[in-house]
């Protein structure tokens, strides 16, 4: 199947006919610099050895920063009419190769492609370019902001998080960005040598999400907002696991605490945040709250219940004048802290079942000791049940050790989401949607985004027979 890929997608081919568009779009913002393009052909996926391994020196052949939508339709058009491959980028803060291209040709950088569009009571309508830093500048005034937001806030783009996420800070509430009633709508556009543009409500919309921009360029989101509060920031520490597991979970469930993240790191993990030292004891286990000033008496009975030691808290007010937050020290950011410390780290993801969660938590501690440091985003699933989401750090020795570790998390009934891979079913997918492939076949008839990543599109045939043949059906597919 991926030999037919590389035969469609001649390098040389592909590179001629992309310095071709270029010149013909001269008038554009391009990139060709060897060194820029290879920073904007990558993102975070060097958190993985493997990813890092297997997508060392894929490059695009350039990269075209447009800022309109006549723009964005002029590069589209020419590289559907040439046959050279698209790749859609925002800031780069993806951890899985979303945005590095496996045949080269163009990056479509949509980070200058960044205006609020409106904003009507606790509904946002923006570019998919607008960074949620911006998002929330703009919207906190009237009294609202964004529903979740990752770690990267401050560069991540709209469009990035719909694209190539998941979920993050705010997802306590609202869980993952796919829950029903958190993305309205989408405008996205065909890869045609005549593009069209196709407005997709929800629950069709959804068929472009997490799908790393391979069935359509979304081009504007539309977003419900969630109520803006005056959030504090504390950190509790435990000398027992068990006090902080049973804490963190307390505080997550707790009906009037108002908040927006509960971070539990289990030691050594503090031990790696360098930047935190005076907040974290050497050996402590620490949960990062982020809850309403309202809330912050509650949290403090919650926490001398469960025998910890609040070290760290700053009202909204202090947050705000130091222009730092311990949110960048949640989810993937995590990550990239403990990492900077020690090189030999990496990560997993993982699903616990809810209501089985601080089971499956204290079992999988117990079964790994500090192989694997537990890290757990107390989150809501789709249907709204409180559970927690698992970013883990492992100790890296070898592949096969590190898959080891994935399936056996899999045999206790933790759901893995594989980020040490780079093609959408293999990750957190984890299987062949018909529906995605068959928007693909609408959007992008010729393959030509983010070509290699979607394993459904080599399939195709025999899963559209599957379809006719009534073997297969299609939940909501897009009609237009």
């Amino acid at each position: 199947m991926e030999a037919t890929q590389q035969e469609q997608f001649d390098r040389s081919t592909v590179q001629a006919r992309t310095a071709q568009i270029a010149q013909h779009l001269s008038a554009l913002e391009w990139i060709t610099e060897g060194p820029r393009v290879e920073r904007l052909s990558t993102d975070f996926a060097w958190f993985s050895p493997v990813l890092k391994r297997d997508l060392a020196g894929l490059v695009a052949d350039a990269v075209v920063r447009p800022t309109t939508e006549d723009e964005i339709k002029s590069v589209v058009a020419a590289c559907a009419q040439a046959q050279v491959p698209i790749t859609v980028r925002g800031s780069g803060t993806g951890n899985y190769g979303q945005c590095t291209p496996l045949h080269g040709g163009v990056v479509l950088d949509l980070s200058a492609y960044n205006q609020l569009l409106w904003q009507r009571g606790d509904v946002l309508r923006a570019q998919a370019g607008l960074r949620m830093v911006d998002a929330d500048r703009a919207t906190r005034p009237n009294g609202w902001e964004l529903r979740c937001v990752p770690s990267t806030f401050r560069s991540a783009t709209i469009g990035g998080l719909y694209g190539g996420g998941f979920g993050g800070i705010g997802s306590i509430n609202y869980g993952p960005l796919a829950s029903t009633g958190n993305v309205l709508g989408v405008r996205a556009m065909t890869i045609e040598p005549e593009p069209r543009v196709i407005e997709l409500r929800a629950p069709e919309a959804l068929l472009l999400h997490h799908v790393y921009g391979t069935n359509g360029i979304v081009l504007e989101l539309e977003l419900a907002l969630a109520p803006a509060h005056d959030w504090a920031e504390s950190i509790a520490c435990f000398g027992d696991f068990e006090n902080a597991l049973r804490f963190a979970d307390a505080l997550a469930n707790a009906p009037g605490v108002a908040k927006k993240s509960v971070t539990l790191l289990a030691a050594p993990i503090g031990d790696h945040l360098l930047q935190l030292a005076a907040s974290l004891a050497p050996g402590q286990h620490a949960v990062l709250c982020i809850v309403a000033d309202s809330g912050s008496q509650a949290l403090r009975e919650l926490c001398a219940a469960h025998h910890g030691t609040l070290t760290h808290h700053k009202t909204a007010a202090e947050v705000a004048a130091s222009n730092r937050t311990i949110a960048e020290f949640t989810w993937n950011h995590t990550t990239l802290h403990a990492m900077k410390v020690d090189k030999s780290l990496t990560y997993i993801q993982s699903g616990f079942v809810s209501g089985q969660h601080l089971q499956q938590a204290r079992a999988m501690r117990e079964l790994f000791g500090d192989e694997v440091l537990l890290h757990l985003e107390f989150i809501r699933t789709k249907e709204g049940a409180m559970t927690a989401s698992g970013l883990q750090l492992v100790r890296y020795t070898t592949e096969a050790r590190l898959n080891e570790i994935m399936q056996l998390h899999q045999q206790h009934g933790v759901y893995i989401a594989n980020p040490h891979v780079y093609r959408v079913e293999d990750g957190k997918q984890g299987q062949i949607n018909p529906d995605v492939v068959a928007t693909k076949l609408q959007f992008d008839p010729q393959g030509l985004l983010n070509p290699g990543k979607l394993k459904g599109w080599w399939v195709r045939d025999a899963l559209m027979a599957d379809v006719r043949a009534g073997k297969v059906s299609l939940a909501t597919l897009p009609r237009f």
